[in-house]
């Protein structure tokens, strides 16, 4: 019997190391966030503190008492007029891609928007990136667009697409 079943659970501060491992990898060695630096612990505790300062949920998904994964909500942008459309982040260690730990914590991220009354989430991918389309595309999120070589990192002009759920 597996003592260490997997559950989705609320971020807490011992989730920041695993979460700045997994996060780092995408830094040091993708291009599907446009960050260049490492991130510390003390730059992820600040991050969830600022999700959750705002009601927001940031959840992990953990597996055999290892967090493989995690997303949250955040603000699509900052006018008050805005406040009904949120950003949606799903992380998973890249060992964990394909193992539906995405799927799960989507689900999830999308109950918690629908719960805090939100109307639109709003995905943002950095391209080349099948698994993040795959993966709105599951979820009925509609391709709203491609800002071409928005931006540059490893050297290469990156497109980045927009989708968008209604709720």
């Amino acid at each position: 019997m597996n003592n260490n079943p997997v559950i989705i659970r609320n971020v807490t501060p011992k989730d920041t190391p695993r979460i700045a491992e997994i996060y780092n990898y995408y830094i040091e060695n993708t291009v599907i966030t446009f960050e260049e630096n490492p991130v510390s612990e003390d730059d992820i505790k600040c991050r969830i503190e600022k999700v959750k300062s705002k009601g927001f949920p940031y959840i992990v998904y953990e597996k055999d008492g290892l967090v493989i994964g995690y997303a949250y909500l955040s603000n699509w942008r900052e006018r008050s007029a805005y406040d009904i459309t949120l950003e949606t982040s799903v992380y998973l260690a890249h060992e964990a891609i394909g193992s539906g730990a995405g799927t799960a914590l989507y689900t999830e991220l999308i109950n918690k928007a629908k719960e805090i009354g939100i109307h639109s989430l709003i995905g943002v991918i950095s391209l080349p990136n099948d698994e993040s389309r795959k993966l709105h595309e599951k979820f009925n999120f509609t391709l709203i667009g491609n800002f071409r070589e928005s931006g540059r990192k490893f050297g290469k002009l990156i497109d980045v697409e927009f989708w968008q759920l209604i709720l």
